[in-house]
């Protein structure tokens, strides 16, 4: 059985948030998307990131919703296909509006780059050299992109 992930986001203007992923290239799947919520496609039939307006969001948590501008609850992490495309999603990212958390981290067979969106949730980009990959993680270096 394939799983698909949700990740859920509260955002505080989701027209802003829309606008911010559509200018890095992203879509919205109009079935799922309303005044309330906006479903991000990020990868077809797998991957998606539910933009929920902080109210809407609350109501499926009993617990305070973190400022994703004062603390870090998570860390979204995707990979990309080279390090140009790394580079190339960071900068459109910064362009629209989004800041850089940190320095990049190259740790030669990996790069990594961040980006905050406008509302602080961090979205860290990865690129792995395949062949490294298939090898596994050299000793240490399990978590060099968190």
């Amino acid at each position: 059985m394939n799983s698909m992930i949700f990740v859920n986001l509260p955002v505080s203007d989701l027209p802003r948030s829309k606008r911010f992923f559509t200018a890095l290239g992203y879509r919205f799947d109009p079935k799922f998307t309303n005044d309330d919520a906006a479903c991000m496609v990020i990868n077809e039939g797998s991957i998606y990131a539910m933009l929920l307006t902080r109210g809407f969001f609350q109501q499926f948590t009993p617990r305070e919703i973190a400022d994703a501008t004062k603390t870090t609850e998570v860390l979204t992490c995707l990979s990309a296909p080279s390090r140009a495309a790394v580079n190339e999603l960071v900068e459109k990212a910064l362009a629209a509006g989004g800041t850089e958390p940190r320095p990049p981290q190259d740790h030669g067979f990996m790069f990594g780059r961040s980006f905050a969106d406008p509302d602080g949730h961090i979205w860290e980009i990865m690129w792995m050299d395949p062949k490294q990959a298939e090898a596994g993680c050299p000793q240490g270096t399990a978590n060099a992109t968190a």
